[in-house]
């Protein structure tokens, strides 16, 4: 009798996937595993409620306590995560083992696009501007000075062509934007879609009027948007990123928006996360900050459930996992 599969997961995922998983397995036998010294497992689900408030860059004692039974099983032959990237150094160790891992790519990707647009039609309407007049209670309409441009017109680079750029693609070309794609390879992105390399940025950046990075983290992205890069935009150009902070070099991008060479931008990741309470980005009035929450809505667990449960029927029928990560793209 071969020996029960063993399960590593989190007390909650136990408990609200327990019988779905029962249900995948049919009548295999299998058990669930907790974090702990010593503990061994065969396959692994980070869920959402393990990595908390965890960074990749500061990691809480339960979360670390989760890390490290998934680095001392021996036995551990799959991992899936919650999250669409796999660069924490946790799961960079894995891969490097050979240890399968799965992501959740797309399940949160409309929520990610939706802020991104979000950040961009504050940034469009002189939203941090009237809400700094608010707090003032002062009385300051967007007539004094210069108005507001019309979005329809305007050109929008969208680095990155995954679940995330194409869902953002598709409503700034719905608002009147002319969409010009940056993607890994220059194969058009879609009809009429003007499309270039990662490494080919530069050359379309001096008509961009907004700037967004939805892209993974990789050797081609990691400081892609860089000192040379922000001079090569316009004047009045603006950011937004939802990707990584480490596809950008933060300290140009600080002076650059300093400067007034960079009009605006709206920022959900960083350099190192948690941002430092010092970071000038805190108190620039051109810059909305968000702590890395792009992506947080009530609908992803249930999506991210799925995919596991999914992948575990495929991985026990021995079928390929669905978006497993090339141990080559362990970083993005």
């Amino acid at each position: 009798m071969s020996a029960p599969l063993r399960i590593l997961l989190s007390t909650r995922a136990r408990g609200q996937l327990g019988a779905a998983i029962a249900g995948v397995l049919g009548g295999r036998a299998h058990v669930f595993v907790e974090a702990g010294p010593g503990v061994d497992a065969d396959v692994a689900f980070v869920s959402r409620d393990v990595t908390g408030l965890s960074t990749k860059h500061t990691v809480l004692p339960d979360t670390q306590r989760f890390y490290d039974a998934l680095l001392g099983a021996p036995s551990l032959h799959w991992v899936h995560v919650h999250s669409a990237g796999a660069d924490r150094p946790v799961f960079v160790e894995l891969l490097r083992r050979g240890v399968a891992l799965s992501t959740s790519s797309g399940a949160n990707a409309a929520i990610v696009a939706q802020t991104a647009l979000a950040g961009l039609l504050a940034l469009a309407r002189g939203f941090p501007q009237l809400m700094a007049a608010q707090r003032e209670r002062r009385w300051a309409p967007l007539i004094g000075g210069e108005q507001p441009r019309d979005l329809a017109g305007q050109t929008a680079i969208v680095v990155g062509w995954g679940p995330i750029g194409q869902q953002l693609g598709a409503m700034l070309g719905a608002l009147g934007l002319k969409l010009v794609v940056v993607r890994s390879s220059a194969a058009p992105a879609g009809p009429g879609i003007e499309t270039v390399a990662f490494e080919a940025l530069a050359t379309v950046l001096p008509r961009a009027d907004w700037l967004l990075l939805a892209c993974p983290l990789s050797d081609r992205t990691r400081q892609l948007v860089d000192a040379r890069a922000l001079a090569l935009l316009p004047p009045g150009a603006r950011f937004v990123n939802v990707a990584r902070g480490e596809c950008v070099d933060e300290p140009a991008l600080i002076a650059a928006l300093q400067s007034g060479c960079l009009a605006g931008a709206f920022l959900d990741v960083f350099a190192h996360e948690p941002l430092a309470a010092d970071s000038p980005l805190w108190a620039m009035p051109n810059v909305i900050a968000t702590p890395h929450s792009a992506g947080f809505s009530d609908g992803n667990a249930a999506r991210v459930a799925r995919m596991f449960l999914d992948n575990l029927d495929a991985w026990q029928a021995g079928r390929p996992l669905h978006l497993q990560v090339p141990r080559r793209d362990a970083h993005g």
